[in-house]
């Protein structure tokens, strides 16, 4: 039997494959990487759903460091396809010296790699716009600043959503290089709007090499819904992986400061071309505390001596970046909050072995702004950055987790604390990290 295109329909095992999204609880950096190298080897395909190449994930494995900011964290396991969906912004340099430094390293990754024909692509001139309206949001001093990383992320989905973006398809088509230069040029008259001169993205060489990399895209172009569809069909598992976290959503997130895409579990199926229905179970990723990078509120915050402090225990600084995370206490209202909006059905703590010499610890179970008392998130910047948190201090532990495998090998009260964690988000914890290696992982399901 043949599809309406010709080509032949999958062969089914009677049984569709599952399919997992795996999602950030807070401002992004919650581990997502890790819990997806844990989970990929019972996976047939990982795909990336949204974000670009100011997504960090750092993954340990075999005594080396890999931190990925565009191929999924899938990637070092062997026979494990990786894809890059439609929801994604691709900066196609970034995505080959990605690709080339993990072949340098020993990683397969020819035939493994996809990418959506409809993923639009960033270019050289959307980190100069991005850098240049950073810059005069600075300026104005009226915090419109977001803090961005600077990759170009927001202004190649502000032009896909204005419909003028250039996406892999196009640019493979004939006529691809006058695509780029259209762009290219409206790039220009913005940056001089902005008074960003000499415009950084005039050099000819900027189209020339766009279709240098337009060469190597069309190699590793993929219909990616399809093939997850394929797998499904045939009962394979697949893993959708979010960039980001729940708090940075363009809709759901502590807006403006906050992402250009959809960052939650709804924005998945979107972002790789398949129906919302076949997703079966959300696995929320959240560190033992809470981080932010860039501008914003934060309502655990700590104060500049725990900050650092805290910083220090858990190397808390930007894999893209370098910049330094603002750091804090669990956030409880938060994580409630991503259960609901993501449709949590477990929650993977991670980085639980940095607070193993702590006196004491605490969540926040609700915020205090002016005289009212309130569990949920505020939807603006505003009074969120007003919010007091209620917090509720729970004994440490002081005593190592990092080799821990079991639940019962955990300390009481760290079992007490993470107890509170699951019943403050009202989700089960299904995966608990103790380091930052593989094997230094609890499976509870």
């Amino acid at each position: 039997m043949t599809d309406r295109a010709g080509s032949p329909s999958p062969k089914t095992s009677g049984r569709r494959g599952s399919c997992t999204v795996v999602v950030g609880c807070q401002w992004g950096d919650e581990g997502k990487g890790k819990i997806v190298d844990v989970l990929a080897p019972e996976a047939k395909i990982v795909a990336r759903y949204q974000g670009g190449a100011n997504a960090g994930h750092t993954v340990h494995a075999g005594g080396m460091e890999f931190v990925l900011h565009q191929i999924p964290s899938g990637v070092l396991h062997p026979g494990v396809r990786c894809l890059l969906g439609n929801g994604v912004v691709l900066d196609a340099r970034q995505f080959f010296a990605e690709y080339d430094e993990l072949a340098a390293r020993g990683v397969q990754v020819a035939g493994r790699v996809g990418v959506s024909a409809r993923a639009h692509v960033v270019f050289r001139h959307h980190r100069a716009l991005d850098r240049a309206t950073e810059e005069v949001a600075g300026r104005a001093a009226d915090g419109s600043e977001i803090g961005t990383t600077g990759r170009g992320i927001g202004p190649a989905y502000e032009d896909k959503t204005s419909r003028r973006g250039v996406r892999v398809a196009d640019l493979l088509e004939a006529d691809g290089k006058e695509a780029v230069r259209r762009s290219l040029a409206r790039a220009r008259a913005r940056l001089a709007e902005l008074g960003a001169a000499p415009a950084p993205v005039a050099e000819p060489g900027d189209v020339d090499e766009a279709m240098a990399l337009a060469e190597r895209l069309g190699g590793v172009v993929a219909d990616v819904g399809r093939e997850i569809d394929d797998a499904l069909a045939a009962g394979d598992g697949v893993l959708l992986e979010g960039a980001q976290g729940t708090a940075l959503d363009v809709d759901h997130g502590t807006y403006p400061y906050v992402t250009s895409s959809n960052t939650t579990a709804g924005g998945a199926a979107a972002g790789v071309g398949i129906g919302p229905t076949e997703i079966g179970a959300v696995t929320g990723v959240a560190k033992a505390y809470t981080t932010r990078v860039g501008n914003g509120p934060l309502p655990t915050e700590f104060d500049d001596a725990m900050d650092a402090r805290m910083r220090d225990l858990g190397g808390e600084f930007g894999a893209t970046t370098g910049r330094p995370r603002r750091c804090g206490w669990f956030d409880g209202v938060v994580a409630a909050y991503a259960r609901r909006v993501n449709g949590l059905t477990g929650i993977a703590v991670t980085k639980l072995d940095v607070l193993d010499t702590l006196p004491e610890v605490k969540i926040a179970t609700a915020y205090r702004i002016g005289t009212d008392v309130h569990d949920i998130l505020p939807a603006t910047a505003r009074a969120l950055a007003e919010a007091q948190p209620v917090y509720e201090t729970l004994p440490g532990w002081q005593s190592p987790t990092g080799a821990a495998r079991r639940w019962s090998d955990l300390p009481t009260r760290a079992r007490a604390y993470l107890d509170r964690i699951q019943e403050a988000a009202g989700a089960p914890i299904v995966m608990v990290s103790v380091g930052t290696r593989r094997s230094q992982v609890i499976r509870l399901a």
